[in-house]
């Protein structure tokens, strides 16, 4: 099977972040690979939902736990076109991700790198290496039209 690099699976994550906008949701993807193959692949469903949770990487956890047959994730690699925000990297560390990739980061709310540094705070029992910046113009070009829109 052939392994997918990052900016193979970023691109599916950007593909997913595309959907998004199908439904008026902010067009944020992820997915979720072990082992070479995407097991979950999810877009922002808040608005479509009607659930704040409902981020892209809450939704592709849960399908992904699913897929695995349990909550630890320790042998995934996330996925994510936007650095996740504070709710979203708790997650991450509750679900034991192997690994974060992320695309675009977040000043306003990401919590990361930019604001708070969850993955990597020693004070909790999981951290996880993380790669900021893959495909990162692509992704914040995505959600720029999108607020911009929303502006008009």
């Amino acid at each position: 099977m052939n392994e997918l690099d990052d900016e193979a699976a970023m691109e599916l994550a950007l593909a997913e972040a595309a959907a998004a906008l199908e439904h008026g949701d902010v067009p944020v993807g992820a997915v979720v690979v072990r082992s070479g193959e995407v097991i979950a692949a999810r877009h922002n469903e808040r608005e479509a939902l009607g659930d704040p949770t409902a981020h892209a990487e809450i939704l592709g956890l849960r399908d992904a736990s699913q897929v695995v047959g349990h909550w630890r994730l320790d042998e995934c690699t996330l996925y994510v076109t936007l650095e996740p925000c504070v709710m979203c990297a708790g997650a991450i560390v509750n679900a034991r991700i192997g690994r974060l990739v992320f695309g675009a980061s977040d000043p306003k709310a990401g919590a990361v790198a930019s604001l708070y540094e969850i993955c990597a705070d020693r004070r909790l029992n999981h951290r996880l290496p993380v790669t900021a910046g893959v495909l990162a113009d692509r992704g914040g070009e995505l959600l720029r039209t999108f607020f911009l829109a929303r502006r008009r």
